[in-house]
């Protein structure tokens, strides 16, 4: 069950946020945990076992971190509380990848395979585990307390806005909010607006462009001429982007309407002029924690500049791993890495001076990386590099851009093109503060505010109930 779906939007979450409202306030996060292991179950059934045994696991290890008094006790605890989710993620997202390259090596050397049946990828797996490991780290260095309410700390990784694709949230920003949040009118309006402008960003704008991208980029090479290589690389790029911020709007809603206030995942990061500033727009929160629990502890920029790219590296390489066990997932992560040492050896400086063209330089270097992202295989990648250079076989007349670029698409490019940048925002803003200035103005902003609201939840709906193309590129993240 996923956020853009009937069942949850028509069912699930009406039932609990009145099973929520009518509640006594002692007995809201009870409603909210319970609310979130029947989400978890109806998604994944049995798995719900390991996500309470990772809230078990880690919450006993966080109280002996914390109740430890020599420091070589708590480094033992936290090594093991980090090495027992380490390796639980291992076991569950990276093992077949393991066994497929050994046995590609077994081929290889002709030596016999090793017989394996799939492990199977639970949902939210990595959201879980590293929520998990940066609450245990952070009691371990004193950034927070441990919990010693079971409950509490059971709803901090359960909790279903959050629960199988982030943002990822510390437990320092999340605590105090269990039970001293407050719960206002203003909240249930932001956060339904907030739902439902992720609602349309998922369902009207990433899924109309996935429709196209996706054909595409399964296209033989014999039959992918260069002009619809573009046209299925812009589609996806805005894909990914409205498919995942929109989830996030979704998420911070959600949480809104519970009165939980979480910090922004996206800052509208194609306008960035940098790939450095790029991953201080994009997935927010996982780039944080990649720089506090990852590149920090690998020594940072402490020990000079050698050292500082080499983090760099592995600390992207791993991102890359860490959102999928493929080679090009890896490979997407070390494009990154590597263009982010090049702007810190001289290439950011260039980039000051050359104006808008640096916004045309980290578009080309973000969506040549989506290349990767989005090929199962390297050889797949270099078909599609071959065809966006130009240099590949397909015939343009045998597939025209115009069989895959009908109006709707070409609608949906240009709001997509405009929903990429703050214009609408402060647009808004500045309609907000006519608004302060009259009543008549800001009766009529309201209005229309609340018109536009209604005509995208129904505009989404229709979307949804004519059964059209819906993936969640996240899902198993």
């Amino acid at each position: 069950m996923v956020f853009a779906s009937p069942i949850f939007l028509l069912l699930f979450l009406p039932v609990v946020f009145a099973a929520y409202a009518v509640a006594p306030r002692a007995a809201r996060n009870p409603v909210l945990l319970v609310a979130s292991l029947l989400f978890y179950m109806w998604g994944e059934g049995w798995f719900v076992g390991l996500v309470v045994t990772s809230v078990l696991a880690n919450w006993g290890f966080g109280l002996a971190i914390g109740n430890a008094d020599l420091p070589q006790t708590r480094r033992r605890w936290l090594t093991a509380a980090v090495g027992l989710t380490l390796l639980t993620l291992a076991v569950f997202k990276y093992a077949n990848f393991a066994v497929a390259n050994l046995n590609e090596i077994a081929l290889a050397i002709g030596r016999d395979r090793i017989h394996w049946d799939d492990v199977p990828l639970p949902l939210g797996i990595s959201f879980f585990t590293f929520h998990a490991i940066s609450y245990v780290v952070d009691v371990y260095k004193r950034n927070a307390r441990a919990e010693r309410r079971l409950f509490d700390f059971a709803l901090y990784i359960l909790l279903f806005p959050q629960l199988i694709a982030g943002p990822i949230i510390r437990w320092r920003d999340f605590s105090d909010q269990i039970a001293g949040r407050d719960w206002r009118t203003a909240d249930v309006a932001y956060g339904l607006r907030r739902l439902l402008l992720g609602l349309g960003k998922k369902v009207l704008i990433a899924n109309t462009l996935g429709g196209v991208a996706d054909p595409i980029f399964a296209l033989p090479p014999r039959q992918l001429p260069t002009a619809l290589a573009w046209l299925g690389l812009v589609c996806y790029s805005f894909q990914i982007y409205f498919d995942f911020s929109g989830y996030s709007d979704m998420a911070l809603g959600l949480m809104r309407l519970f009165g939980f206030r979480i910090l922004e995942n996206f800052n509208y990061p194609y306008i960035s002029r940098s790939i450095r500033e790029f991953w201080r727009r994009w997935h927010i929160s996982l780039s944080n924690w990649f720089l506090d629990y990852l590149y920090v502890p690998l020594g940072g920029n402490r020990h000079g500049t050698g050292r500082a790219y080499e983090n760099l590296v592995i600390v992207f390489l791993l991102c890359g791993l860490w959102h999928g066990a493929s080679w090009p997932f890896i490979l997407w992560g070390i494009w990154h890495g590597l263009f982010l040492v090049g702007e810190r050896a001289g290439l950011g400086r260039l980039l000051e001076k050359l104006g808008p063209l640096a916004h045309v330089y980290t578009l080309l270097v973000v969506m040549g990386g989506w290349v990767l992202f989005r090929c199962a295989t390297l050889d797949r990648a270099i078909f599609f590099y071959t065809a966006l250079l130009g240099l590949g076989d397909g015939d343009p007349l045998q597939r025209p851009v115009r069989e895959f670029l009908d109006p709707l698409v070409a609608t949906t490019i240009a709001i997509a093109v405009v929903g990429a940048t703050p214009v609408a925002k402060r647009l808004g803003t500045r309609l907000e503060q006519l608004a302060t200035r009259s009543p008549r103005i800001g009766a009529l902003v309201l209005t229309a505010d609340t018109a536009w609201l209604v005509c995208l939840l129904i505009a989404a709906m229709a979307f949804l109930a004519a059964g059209t193309y819906n993936p969640f590129i996240y899902f198993r993240f």
